[in-house]
Parts: structure tokens; C-alpha cells; sequence
């Protein structure tokens, strides 16, 4: 609930979120605290702000408060790519503040992702650059002509543009990569090591295959979908760890969910769980047919994970400090006193919750988080309608039937 306060006293602070449960991993924060906000920018983190001293009063009492989500595996270039769905709307009602587009655009259609996608919105948008030129127009096949794969014109858009562009994506499966084998990675990853950025790897089914993919990872890349229940998985048929990976994943590779339409299955997640391997971070893989189920939006990604037995602070802590160092922007994800005041509120609806994996896989949970508020710069965002699906946008038929 959020109210005006009264009184003619000076105020220090725009708002105040007072009465909840301020978990905050990044800072080691997990207890009973206020927050406030002066400026756009969170002015302290304390056992009790004077509300008198806020313009705004919102009550917390009963919710968790966390920075606001960081959402490694987007896809927001709306109505230029077959999978942009639009962020701030979804931002209102997930508690996503920071929004990492990834190959969403390729060096054409980059200055137009930037000009009307990421300086109008409200929440802070970055990207991963796709090597592929064309990007996401179309739903896949942007590295079968390897003309397409322009490592200099990529790296002078990237120059160009280092306050946006966080790393390099490359989708690396037998549709996007049709005829040419494992080359647009070795591509990615020369165009990696050129500008000094992370790389991320889309991975689903082969060819080429897991391990041939592998072999071109690095410490600090990022390997998303990495519970695909594809012939990628990073399991053994016997349900073991791949040694490649785990060999990675020791040495710093980071493995992100980015749970979409198609690339996250139960049977590998608890396989992986089991052996003591937690992904990295949660991500999304928002867009224009997760949207509408079985992912449906980050905090159902996040409760999922609860149903599997993290715990929430992990579960938080996978989706605020963690992305925020995995593309090295630790003003992110924080609640830190000086950092931008972006902030979510949660309620978590205990009962009999049930979730799915791609494959419509069912498992049954008792928590659900559920975003309240979504505070972006220092100021609420309004529940808006959301645009409409575009027509090619159908789930695929075992989706649709269930």
C-alpha cells in the first residue's frame, strides 16, 4: 500500500518503503529494514527511516523487498524481430528493472534498437550484440549465410557503442546454423576476444554438438539454456555432469537458465541440482511466445526454483548480484546506498502451486512469488496494457494444448 505523508516537515526523502523483509545479497542484507529513496538513488538501508521525513510512504509490511530484477535473457526489440515483446509494461507487474537484450539486434539493425527501444523505456535495457548482422528478424537460421557474420562491422558497432553493448551472443544449433557447421562460433568467439566482452551460447540440439561448442568457451562466457532438455544437455545419458562443462563451469564459465519456449527441462535440472551444480543465474528468455506460458515471466522462472528446493536468498541472489557481475555492471542488482533506486516488492502466496518445464513436465510447489511494485529510477511504474501478440506468435502444439 502506498500513501502521501503528512506534516510541513522537511523531507528527505522521495520515498520511503518501510515494514518488509529487505533481502539484498549483494550487500548481505536479509532481515527487517526501510529503505529510502531520494534523488533516484537509494539513500540508505536502515533499521527504521522516520516516514515523515517521505513524500511517498509505501508499507511493506509482509513483502519481500530486493532490488529490482536483473533479467540476463531478453528479447525487447519490439516490432522489428520476430521475438521482441515490449519491457516496460512486463516490468510493472515482474519487478524487472534492468532488461539484457541478447542478439535481439546485429550490427544493421543495432542504431534502430538503441534509438526506439532503449532510450525511451523507463527501465535501463542493455544488449548482447549478435555476431549474425541481420539479428532476430526472423525466428531463427541468421547464421546459415556466414556473409552475414561480419566480425569488423560488428566490432565497430560495439566501439561505437560500449554504454549498451555488454557482450556478443551467438545462437549455436542445427536451425541457426544450417550448413555451416560449428564456423559462426569460432567466429563469435574471435569477435569476443576482439572487443574484450563475455560471449554468450545459445545451446538446444545439434550439430554441431555439445562438445565441439565447448571447446571454444571461456572463463566468464555465458552458456544459457543450460538445463535445454536438447541433445546439448550438459548431462550424460547416465545423468552425470559433462566433464567439459563441469571442467568450465569450475574454471568461471556461467551457467544461465534463459527458460523460454523450448530450452528448460526438469529432468536435467534436478539431475544437475542433485549433483550439487546450481545455475548461475535464472533468467527468462522473455518474448513474444514465452510470454505466454509455460514461462509466462521471471518471478514464475524464480518460483520454479523454489519448488526445487533453493532457498530464496539463492534463488534472489540468481537474479539481482549474480547477472549484474556476470556482465560486469555491479551498480546493478544492489540495494547499496548511492546506487539507482531500482526496486521490487513481493509477496509470496503460499498453497498448492503447480509449474512446468517446456515439455509440460508438472511439478508441484507451495511458494509463488508474486511482484506488488516495481520501482524504476526512484519512481513506481504504472500497470499498463500490454501491446498485443503478433499474429505469427503461436506456442507450439503441445503447449497449446495443455
Amino acid at each position: 500500500m502506498e500513501r502521501e505523508a503528512a506534516g510541513g516537515r522537511a523531507r528527505r526523502y522521495d520515498t520511503a518503503i518501510v515494514g518488509g523483509r529487505v533481502l539484498d545479497p549483494a550487500s548481505g542484507l536479509d532481515g527487517r529494514y526501510d529503505v529510502g529513496i531520494a534523488g533516484g538513488k537509494i539513500a540508505c538501508v536502515a533499521s527504521e527511516v522516520d516516514r515523515a521525513a517521505a513524500a511517498r510512504v509505501v508499507e511493506a509490511a509482509g513483502q519481500i523487498v530486493t532490488p529490482g530484477l536483473v533479467d540476463l535473457h531478453t528479447h525487447v526489440y519490439w516490432g522489428a524481430t520476430y521475438w521482441g515483446i515490449e519491457a516496460d509494461p512486463v516490468a510493472a507487474r515482474s519487478g524487472v528493472t534492468a532488461w539484457l537484450d541478447v542478439g535481439s539486434a546485429g550490427a544493421y539493425s543495432f542504431p534502430g534498437f538503441r534509438r526506439f527501444i532503449v532510450e525511451p523505456s523507463r527501465v535501463t535495457i542493455y544488449a548482447l550484440l549478435n555476431l549474425s548482422s541481420i539479428g532476430l528478424t526472423a525466428p531463427t537460421w541468421e547464421f546459415a549465410n556466414l556473409d552475414y557474420c561480419d566480425v569488423d562491422l560488428a566490432a565497430q558497432i560495439v566501439d561505437g557503442n560500449r554504454d549498451v553493448i555488454l557482450g556478443i551472443k551467438a545462437r549455436i544449433d542445427s536451425l541457426t546454423t544450417r550448413g555451416v557447421g560449428i564456423r559462426p562460433l569460432q567466429l563469435a568467439r574471435e569477435l569476443a576476444d576482439r572487443v574484450g566482452l563475455p560471449l554468450m551460447v545459445h545451446i538446444g540440439s545439434g550439430p554441431p554438438e555439445i562438445e565441439e561448442i565447448a571447446a571454444l568457451l571461456r572463463p566468464g562466457d555465458i552458456l544459457t539454456h543450460c538445463f535445454t532438455g536438447g541433445t546439448h544437455r550438459i548431462m550424460t545419458p547416465d545423468k552425470r555432469a559433462r566433464a567439459s562443462v563441469r571442467a568450465l563451469h569450475d574454471s568461471g564459465l556461467i551457467l544461465d537458465i534463459g527458460h523460454g519456449t523450448g530450452s528448460f527441462s526438469y529432468e536435467v535440472a534436478e539431475a544437475m541440482l542433485d549433483q550439487g551444480i546450481l545455475p548461475d543465474v535464472i533468467s527468462s528468455d522473455i518474448h513474444q511466445l514465452s510470454v505466454q506460458g509455460p514461462m509466462f515471466d521471471l518471478p514464475t522462472t524464480l518460483s520454479k526454483f523454489l519448488s526445487l528446493g533453493m532457498s530464496l536468498s539463492d534463488v534472489v541472489d540468481r537474479a539481482t548480484a549474480r547477472p549484474a557481475a556476470a556482465i560486469r555492471r555491479p551498480d546493478l542488482g544492489s540495494l547499496r546506498p548511492g546506487s539507482r533506486a531500482d526496486v521490487a516488492l513481493f509477496r509470496i502466496e503460499e498453497g498448492e502451486h503447480e509449474f512446468f518445464d517446456v515439455e509440460m513436465t508438472r511439478r508441484r510447489g507451495n511458494r509463488r512469488l508474486v511482484n506488488t511494485l516495481t520501482i524504476a529510477g526512484g519512481e513506481p511504474l504504472p500497470r499498463t496494457s500490454e501491446r498485443p501478440l503478433q499474429v505469427w506468435a503461436v506456442l507450439p502444439e503441445h503447449q497449446r494444448r495443455s
